[in-house]
This record gives C-alpha cells, structure tokens and sequence, in this order.
C-alpha cells in the first residue's frame, strides 16, 4: 500500500506536470505574440465590464444621461493612452521587474514604496475577483443558467486558473494566447460591421432599445447640477477600470524573452492601442444602438408604461452590442459573447502572472516571507499563486460574486501606484537630467520626464476623482486594506532586519568560534528499549564532559521498574529521576536543563532524544507527542542543543 506522501506526490506530478530543471528556466520566458495575451487580458476584458459599469452608472438619471457616454469613454481613453506612453518609459529605465516598487522605493523613499506595492497587491487580488465573477455572469449569460450558480462558478473559475499557473508561466501562456487573440478578432469583427453598418445606416437597435429608463430619487434633472456632476464623475471612475493591466507588463519584464525592455515596451504600445480602440468602439456602438443597460431591471426600466417581464434577463452591454450588429448570424453574436466571458477569465490570468513576481521581488527585499522568493517544481513563484488564489476566492466568497459590489473596491489600488510610479518617474529623470548636460540623451530624457509628468497630473487628477466618488461605496475598505497590508509589511522587514543582526558574525571572529568549557549530555529515557540504549550509545560516543540519563516521574511503579531495569542492564550511565507532583513531563525536565545553564553559563548542554521513526504518517497519532513539545522549548533555551535519535525498524 503506498504510503500519503507518495499518493500526494502523484498526484500533484498529475495535476502541475514533472518538475522542470532550473536550466530550462530561459525556455519559460514568452516571446511578444505570447506575451501580449498573457499581459493583455486584464485591459482588454475593461471591453467587456467598463460599458457595463459607464452606462448603469449614468442610467441612474435616465435614458438621456446615457447619451454623454461616449464622452466618458473617450476620457477613459485618453487617460490610457497617457498611462500606457508613460509606462513605456518605466519599463526601460527599470527593466528588473521591480517596476512601480522599485520606482518608487528609489526615488520617493521605502516608505512610498511600501505604499505602491501594498496597493498594487490590493489590486491584484481584487482584479482576479472581478474578473472571476464578471466572466461567471457572461457564461451564465451566454449559456442561459439559471440565477444562482454564478458565486460557485467564479470560484471554480479562481481555482482552475491556479492550477493553470502552477503548471508554469508558458504552458498558460500557450492556452490563453489563442483564446485572446480570438476576442480580439471577435470584438474587432464587431466594432468594425457596427461601423460600416452604421455609416451605410443599417445599424438595428439592440433588444433592450424598446424599454424606457426611469431617473431614480433624487437625479429627476438628468446630469444638471451637482448631482449629475458627480454622477458623471462616477461613471468615469468605474470605467478607469480599464487601465487595469498596464502595470502587470512592468511587474513582469523578466518574463520576457531579450531584449526585456524593448518587447515590453512593444506589448505595452499594442495593448494601449487595442484596448483604447475596442473600449471607445463599443461604447459608441451601444449609444447608436440604445442599449440600455441598469443596476436593477425591476425598477428602472419600464415597457410600454408598465413593468419589465417578470422573466426578462439582462445582457451585458457588449453581448447586447454583437446580437445587434451580428443580427444576421446569430451563432456568430453567441460566440463573441462566450469569448467575451473567456477572456474575463483570461484577465485574472494576468494577476496570476504579476502578483507572484511583485511577492518576489518584495520577498527579496525583506518586505514579505521569504517563501514568496522561491519557484516551485515548475519554475514559477508557487506560493505567491496560491496565495493569490486563496485571497481572491475569499473576496469572491464574502461579496457573492457580485461585479458591482467588487468595483466598488476597483480602481484605488491601482490608481494609487500608477501615481507614485509617475512622481517617482519624474524624480528620476530630473536627478539624470542633472548630469546629461547635451546632446540626443538629454532630450530623449526631457521628453520621457514630460511624458510622465502628464502621466501623473492624469493618474492624480483620477484617484481624486475615484475617493471622491467611491469613498462612501467601498472604496474605504480598500484603503484600509492597502494601509493594513502595507504595516504587515513594514512588520516583516523590521522581523527581518532584527533577525539579520542578531545573526550577523561578531566583529571578533574568534568571539563566534570559541570552544565551549564543558559539554554536559542528557539523555531524556521514557522507558527502556531498544531507542534509549541506541540514544546512550550515541552520547557515550560524543565523548561528552558528563553524561546522565534522565526521566521524569509521572509514575512511581513505572519509575520503579525502570530503575531497577536500568540496574539489571548495568547500563554505564546514571539514572536521575525528576519529581513531578502534577504528572508533567515537558515542565520539569526543560527546567532542570536550564538549571545546568544557569549553573555553568559558558558550558553546553545536549539533550539526546530517543525517537522510534514511524512507516505511515497516521502512525504517528498512536505514539506520545511529549517529546515534540519538549525539544520547541529547550529551542528557545540559549547553549542548548537538542539531537534526535532515529530508530527505524528493520
């Protein structure tokens, strides 16, 4: 029968693959046509969730207000192509993968830095969440499931792309890229019929065009006001979104194949100009069609005077947008919509591939668990995949899979580190600045030091905008997550640094390599067999100072049988029994070893443990786990060493 470990190992080889050597660690790193759809989902998906979240928002104050989304859209464009051109000077000034950590920490301070990080961390959890549940929704859409089964769904979603990612960075890489690169010619394929079909005027309305939107309390004047000022600022926010997934290709540069920066710089252009082009192409397509798309169909959306059927189900913008303009091939309008929530599944897969490189590097530095710094069997970061799967699964789990309620959080993470990132840019090329004094670098300089000051008046003027109108949605909790985190942080490279002092050599060499006076050995004896005389014969060898076994009384027929056992073996070594009148056995012992301390500060004590080495994991709960307890304190006890003693069994 094989033994747990064994089934264990098997099982994992079944489900990640066979460990890779480290040599193949160069065949891992994704050429551009694999890198632009491993980093290029998560903005592309904002295709399919930033309409959606634009035009509920302005259809708080009726149909009219939808009108101006065009206009949030082109906002929203603007703001990336901005971020997109600044960050292509990031990732070639910093091509080590620390991006906006290692930006910020060099130029704002570690402070700063830990700030940046601790937000983008925020933002990548909740970017997997998001995604997670948005694509549940569009395939329960597209598939016509029954309400319910979306919370599930979006978790299964979370742990298929974990498994995914910890098979390795360019298996997954393979498996998205197709998928990807369909949604681009799927939606592509949309806006570009829409266009034509528009221009030519033989554009149809969408299915939902025949109900009317009903303003809610308290935006009866449509967008007039300040109301409806800060109502537009709302829909802008959430439709920011769509800059999510810029900063993954800075995080991720060391994936790359060479030249690291040039290519990352290239996927970052393609991914700004795609996006940009698909989001803006939408939106104007859902406005010439009347989409109308709302929080709650019950109450904002009227037919014909009266209600909505009790059975209607509303479509996401996008899918509402292709059975429009694909109205001639449905067939075709169903798979753009199921492509729609395939790459809203891909997009977490850009989290996948970011988090874990920022856990590193921020492990190297002492800022998270040094666990987070090592790749697995497979070459990638496996336990910051993990952790990144079990945070985003607990965000899905607690907010039920809602995409509106997870939006709410959306964004502040994000906008937070693109605005650091940028000053931190602007510090840096000013510093160069000073000594480039001529010549085409030092234009080159003051034309990215200008690209990233605008940068940053965007990204500032936007996080402004994001506290301002979500504060009171969500968004606090997200600031407080960014500030919790960031303390943890703070915490562990405090722990780390403590840790490297006290373990640091003594500026006397000889201080850390002077003998001890004396060695005393200890042998804890339980009873006597075949592991305590095996123990005794491993100190007797160590050639110790003293030696003495020692046991303690929690009975005194067994101690009587013991001694006299020990008398009749002649065992070369004596016997001290320990009282203990409440029948412990850690506390007396660990006392009377730190007695011999106390006693003989400069001596050392080792204490033997006689230990029987089970076959089967499940053995282990049969036998008394005292002397586990016992060898964790004398651990803390300074001069005391602790060695086991195997038995196996022949």
């Amino acid at each position: 029968m094989r033994d747990v470990p064994d089934v264990v190992d098997a099982a994992k080889r079944g489900l990640l693959g066979r460990p890779e050597r480290t040599e193949r660690l160069v065949r891992t790193l994704l050429p551009k046509r694999l890198a632009l759809p491993v980093f290029a989902s998560d903005a592309l998906s904002s295709v399919a969730y930033a309409p959606d979240e634009i035009f509920l928002t302005l259809a708080l104050a009726g149909a009219s207000a939808v009108l101006v989304s065009p206009w949030v859209a082109l906002a929203v464009v603007v703001v990336l192509v901005t971020v997109v051109a600044s960050y292509r000077q990031n990732v070639r000034a910093y091509p080590s993968g620390g991006g906006d950590h290692e930006i910020v920490s060099k130029n704002l301070g570690p402070r700063a830095g830990v700030l940046a990080s601790s937000a983008l961390m925020v933002d990548y959890v909740l970017t997997v969440a998001v995604s997670a549940s948005a694509g549940a929704h569009y395939f329960g859409t597209a598939l016509e499931l029954p309400h319910g089964p979306e919370l599930a769904l979006a978790c299964g979603i979370v742990l298929l792309l974990t498994l995914v990612n910890l098979r390795g960075t360019r298996q997954s890489g393979r498996g998205v890229a197709l998928l990807t690169y369909a949604f681009m010619l799927g939606t592509g394929l949309v806006v570009v019929v829409g266009a034509v079909r528009h221009l030519l005027g033989g554009l149809p309305e969408a299915s939902s065009a025949v109900f009317e939107v009903v303003p809610q309390p308290g935006f009866d004047e449509g967008l007039l006001g300040l109301a409806g000022g800060l109502l537009v600022l709302r829909a802008f926010a959430s439709g920011s979104a769509a800059l999510t997934g810029v900063e993954a290709v800075a995080n991720g540069v060391p994936l790359f194949r060479e030249p690291k920066a040039r290519n990352a710089a290239t996927t970052l252009g393609l991914l700004g100009a795609i996006g940009a082009t698909l989001l803006l192409g939408t939106v104007l397509l859902a406005r010439a069609t009347g989409v109308r798309f709302v929080e709650d169909p019950a109450t904002q959306l009227v037919l014909a005077g009266g209600p909505v059927p009790a059975d209607y189900r509303q479509v996401p913008v996008l899918g509402q947008v292709a059975h429009a303009v694909l109205d001639g091939v449905p067939w075709l309008a169903v798979g753009v919509t199921a492509l729609t929530g395939v790459i809203l599944v891909l997009a977490a897969n850009t989290a996948f591939n970011g988090f874990p490189v920022l856990a590193s590097v921020l492990a190297r530095h002492g800022y998270l668990p040094r666990q987070l710094h090592t790749r697995g069997d497979r070459l990638v970061f496996s336990n910051g995949i993990i952790t990144l799967g079990v945070g985003a699964a607990v965000l899905v789990w607690v907010l039920d899979a809602s995409v509106t309620r997870l939006v709410q959080l959306y964004i502040v993470g994000v906008f937070t580190s693109f605005t650091l990132s940028q000053l931190g840019m602007v510090r840096h090329w000013t510093r160069a600045l000073r000594t480039e004094l001529s010549g085409p670098e030092r234009v080159r300089m003051l034309r990215a030091r200008v690209l990233n000051a605008l940068g940053l008046a965007m990204t500032a003027t936007v996080l402004v905008v994001v506290l301002v109108t979500k504060f009171t949605r969500g968004a606090w909790v997200t600031v407080l997550a960014i500030v919790g985190i960031g303390a943890v942080m703070t915490w562990v490279r405090r722990y780390y640094t403590r840790v490297s002092a006290d373990l640091a050599l003594d500026p006397d060499p000889a201080a850390d390599r002077a003998l001890p006076s004396r060695v005393h050995a200890i042998v804890l004896v339980a009873r006597l067999h075949k592991p305590t005389v095996r123990a005794v014969a491993y100190a007797r060898a160590s050639r110790p100072s003293t030696l003495e076994a020692v046991t303690v009384a929690l009975d005194r027929g067994e101690v009587a049988q013991l001694e006299e056992a020990w008398d009749a073996l002649d065992v070369p070594v004596p016997l001290k029994v320990l009282d203990s009148p409440y029948r412990e056995l850690s506390r007396p012992f660990v006392e009377y070893v730190r007695g011999l301390r106390r006693a003989s500060p400069r001596d050392v004590v080792v204490v033997y443990v006689p230990e029987y080495a089970v076959e089967h994991w499940w053995e282990r709960l049969l036998h008394n786990q005292s002397t586990v307890r016992i060898k964790r304190q004398l651990a803390q006890v300074p001069g005391v060493v602790v060695a086991a003693v195997p038995y196996q069994r022949d």
